[in-house]
């Protein structure tokens, strides 16, 4: 197939496959009159690197994968280096999650000052003379 069939068939543009023709990870055959040329086992290799793609891999971590189905494996993710791309993987989300859970703690602890404090402002705004509540970020009465 050529390079815009294939690039419909993967949901992707020939500009897009061009960028990974220069990159290494789709092979540049060309035709007897100089289009490039394609077959479903680089079909196979574009959603594979889709695919992780939408996983969070950049494309560099992709070659793993590409590599391993060149080679003839079934799967782009049976070969050791491509095993090796997703336990550094899992290291980088187990990282981003628990810097979020930590930044999602600070915050619960933020509200949970702010509402006491607000609580506690609405309180003595009812007691005769206390004072009147204000908006923090405008100075506007609530």
């Amino acid at each position: 197939m050529r390079i815009g069939e294939l690039a419909a068939r993967a949901g992707t543009t020939t500009r897009t496959l061009r960028y990974y023709e220069s990159r290494g990870l789709l092979p540049a055959r060309r035709s007897g009159n100089g289009y490039r040329s394609y077959d479903e086992n680089d079909l196979r290799l574009l959603r594979q690197i889709r695919t992780l793609q939408d996983f969070g891999f950049d494309l560099e971590e992709t070659r793993p994968f590409v590599e391993c189905l060149r080679a003839g494996h079934p799967e782009g993710d049976s070969c050791p280096a491509s095993l090796a791309v997703y336990r550094r993987k899992l290291g980088e989300l187990d990282a981003l999650i628990g810097q979020l859970t930590g930044v999602r703690d600070t915050v619960a602890r933020q509200l949970e000052r702010a509402e006491l404090a607000r609580a506690e402002l609405a309180a003595e705004a009812e007691v005769p003379g206390g004072p009147e509540p204000v908006c923090e970020l405008g100075g506007d009465p609530w």
